[in-house]
């Protein structure tokens, strides 16, 4: 499906059915230089049982246009935008690590407009090591691909290095290192940025009145559980889930664990 926000075209996944904003929307929200792909298995569930699903694409990732937005607030004024945009009016938002922070700011900015919140791979504070965000922001395609690298290494937990997927045949790290790959350059360095800078979690998290479920994965070396247990004590309304044997990237690794805890609280 594709909308116009801010005057540029923004592609989002619908899960295999018709948006109709008449019914509860769920807007997903994925990773500094993701995509929707990442949404794959809990979009689908959603569509498929009575949800309208938007699995967007942000500014200047995936097969949105416009330029990549620089700031976390920013990104979090834009879904906003999206929601008014779809025709929806409200949604539940499901956000996976710079896009948990942007939903947990859009929650916070616009009450009326978001019904529930789902972070996933989220921490009050999300620092980026010095020499990934220089390697990301890097001119020489070399040095950028070597931020593949460190973040697959990172991202993927323990076991995820070993296969372990699904679906036979198909490889996590080399689907993650992939996308990734696909990103524009200067994408990747913009988001991380963005992530780096963000000091305003807690504050935002204080003002979130929604029904809220955080997401961890035990094995999560970006941000780990106890990155996340003061977002959890600053909302008042909030739920936390730890997924075992899950590293940062819990929806691909442990695709049907983490749906049911979306399913539980959206």
């Amino acid at each position: 499906m594709e909308l116009r926000v801010d005057g540029q075209p923004v592609f989002a996944a619908t899960g295999g059915r018709d948006f109709d904003p008449a019914l509860p929307a769920v807007v997903f929200v994925h990773g500094a230089g993701m995509d929707h792909t990442v949404w794959a298995l809990q979009t689908r569930w959603f569509a498929w049982h009575d949800h309208a699903v938007l699995a967007v694409d942000l500014p200047g990732h995936g097969k949105s246009g416009g330029a990549a937005l620089r700031t976390i607030d920013d990104i979090a004024g834009w879904l906003l935008r999206l929601i008014a945009a779809s025709g929806a009016g409200q949604a539940a938002m499901v956000g996976h690590s710079m896009g948990a922070l942007a939903a947990l700011a859009a929650a916070a900015r616009g009450p009326d407009a978001v019904r529930a919140l789902a972070l996933l791979g989220v921490g009050a504070k999300m620092p980026v090591h010095p020499d990934l965000l220089a390697a990301a922001k890097s001119g020489d395609p070399a040095v950028r691909a070597s931020a593949w690298d460190l973040i697959v290494a990172w991202g993927f937990g323990r076991p995820a290095h070993f296969g372990l997927n699904r679906a036979p045949g198909l490889w996590m790290q080399g689907g993650g290192r992939s996308l990734l790959a696909r990103g524009a350059p200067g994408v990747l360095g913009n988001d991380l940025a963005a992530c780096d800078a963000y000091s305003d979690a807690l504050d935002a998290a204080s003002k979130v009145v929604c029904p809220t479920l955080i997401v961890c994965g035990d094995r999560d070396q970006m941000t780990p559980p106890k990155a996340a247990a003061p977002l959890g004590a600053a909302i008042e309304r909030a739920r936390t889930v730890v997924i075992p044997a899950a590293g940062h990237m819990m929806m691909v690794e442990k695709p049907d664990e983490t749906l049911d805890a979306l399913i539980g609280e959206l």
